[in-house]
């Protein structure tokens, strides 16, 4: 077969069971034709066959992102950005020519305070060291409303969220200083005489001001939504990502948008959704849903290798925070699952066994679950389910036995149990930091471990080196050393592992012939750059079933 892509004079990594790395891999239509010598493959071009030289530059599988949520970086282009602002004046001078742009009486609505992706040290990252005031905003915008929007935040990791708005913002919210805060972890600031000063404060990390007391202001539209998907999928892409897996869930208005660009044939990054269901209040209706949702979500699911929609996210104990929330569905900002998606734990259980004997796939996040997963299995076995854990932190070698023996697969969160969290958790575990986000422990049990960006930041690179290097966000000393993947390891983590976790093993994950040409030509070699590179390194060509989708 005549060749359409050939990738040659390179350094392929095919991470294939014998890790064999070779100089040439070959595409015909959508998959790998051949891997090996640049002369053996150079033979089979044809005239029309395209060549790219490699100049020994390295070529990995494509990544796939098993916590990914994807959705979100292109939103964070819907508000104009304060990143860079050093003072309270810096942020005025923003808003004022917003303003100044904006037709009359538009609301202005920006990105939070601070420098993404991660949004940290505010306030003090501005020379006042706090917050401006609805005062301070009403000089540079009297008419224009003008709200200023807190984080997600699981991007920082600390709290409190805060978001600010003007003068006409709050007229038009209707927030006076009569308005009672909607839920017990939200504090809207008074002055001295008792007015509000436009300070909102959230002792939550999914902001919910911006749903209830501030629900006038302008909401992600699903335009937005997908012109946001499309924008991250070139962003994912541009750092080696060509699947994701969205293991929180998702909710109808993000599944919208993906069935909106895969109807175009716009999808650049394969997509496997889970979904985020919306319960309600109604427990006793759950399992005629369930049944509703079943043709759809059961066994492998339902769709196609760039766009797929299997298995179901379980959540135990509604808490009020999120019944406030859910009153804004079914819009769900940042979030893009669920509010109401858990159940009280009793519910829960009856849930996940009417899922197992409908062979409907149930992933959660962390460990809590651990003991429900094992009272269905005694029911109904799940062994070669693949049932799913997500976002470990710390886990004992009790805990990877019972996961190894339900044949559960895990995914990681290292950006915040290693980076940023890495050094607390140390802190708290004394002599038993060997349990943190112990990836050693869990592959030598023969436990599936694959990487997740979790969005913060996008580039999976980032936690192959946390699982190579283990540092936190201010430690020179590796956190769990013991717990150290090769970089061999780290790069299966981030491919072939991210396949097994949607039973794609045998389609991609590795670069072998009859695989789907899922590829990224990188802008170093992960195997023998610097390590502290391994973080910064990008894709400088991506290939998704044979298609550039990025090229630098």
């Amino acid at each position: 077969m005549a060749a359409d892509l050939i990738l040659h004079g390179g350094k392929v990594l095919t991470l294939d069971p014998a890790f064999r790395v070779a100089e040439a891999v070959a595409i015909a239509g959508d998959r790998v034709a051949a891997v090996g010598a640049s002369a053996e493959l150079l033979a089979l071009a044809a005239p029309n066959t395209h060549r790219v030289d490699l100049r020994g530059r390295a070529v990995v599988p494509g990544l796939v992102d098993a916590h990914a949520h994807m959705d979100r970086e292109g939103l964070k282009a819907v508000c104009p950005s304060l990143a860079g602002a050093r003072s309270i004046d810096d942020v005025l001078q923003r808003i004022e020519a917003l303003v100044k742009q904006a037709r009359p009486g538009e609301w202005i609505v920006t990105m939070p305070l601070g420098d993404p992706p991660y949004y940290f040290d505010v306030p003090a990252n501005l020379r006042e060291a706090r917050f401006p005031t609805r005062q301070e905003l009403d000089r540079v915008s009297p008419r224009h409303p003008v709200y200023i929007r807190a984080i997600w935040g699981y991007w920082r990791h600390t709290l409190p969220l805060v978001s600010i708005a003007n003068s006409a913002a709050l007229r038009l919210a209707g927030v006076t200083r009569a308005t009672a805060p909607p839920w017990d972890g939200v504090t809207i600031e008074k002055d001295a005489a008792g007015e509000p000063t436009g300070v909102f404060v959230e002792q939550t990390y999914m902001p919910l001001v911006e749903l209830s007391l501030m629900a006038a202001a302008p909401r992600f539209t699903h335009a937005q939504r997908v012109a946001g998907l499309r924008d991250s999928m070139r962003i994912y892409g541009a750092t080696g990502t060509t699947s994701v897996v969205e293991g929180h869930g998702l909710a109808e208005e993000v599944q919208q948008a993906y069935a909106a660009l895969a109807s175009r044939g716009e999808l650049s990054v394969r997509a496997h959704l889970a979904l985020s269901p919306s319960w309600g209040s109604d427990t006793a209706s759950c399992v005629g849903r369930l049944e509703q949702w079943r043709p759809q979500i059961a066994g492998r699911g339902s769709g196609d290798a760039f766009l797929s929609v299997a298995g179901l996210v379980a959540e135990a104990n509604p808490t009020p925070d999120n019944a406030v929330r859910a009153r804004a569905m079914p819009y769900t900002g940042w979030a893009g699952f669920a509010y109401d998606a858990a159940l009280p734990r009793a519910a829960l259980r009856a849930v996940l066994l009417e899922a197992a004997r409908r062979d409907i796939r149930v992933l959660s996040m962390g460990k809590d679950l651990l003991d429900l997963y094992e009272e269905v299995n005694r029911v109904v076995p799940i062994r070669d389910r693949r049932w799913v854990i997500e976002h470990i932190s710390t886990l004992t070698r009790e805990e990877i036995a019972r996961m190894r023996d339900l044949g559960v697969v895990v995914t990681t969160h290292t950006n915040r149990y290693l980076f940023k969290e890495g050094e607390l958790l140390r802190a708290r575990a004394g002599a038993a930091e060997d349990t943190i986000v112990p990836l050693k422990s869990l592959r030598d049990a023969g436990v599936h471990v694959a990487l997740a960006t979790d969005n913060v930041p996008t580039s999976l690179f980032h936690p192959i080196w946390h699982a190579v290097a283990r540092l936190g966000r201010s430690s020179n000393r590796a956190i769990a050393p013991a717990q150290t993947l090769s970089r061999e390891e780290a790069l299966r983590a981030a491919t072939l592992e991210g396949a097994y976790l949607t039973f794609e093993e045998d389609l991609k994950g590795s670069l072998e012939p009859g695989k789907l040409a899922d590829m990224a030509v990188l802008s170093e070699d992960p195997l023998t750059c610097d390590e502290k590179r391994l973080k910064d390194i990008t894709a400088e060509l991506t290939i998704v079933g044979g298609r550039v989708v990025h090229s630098t």
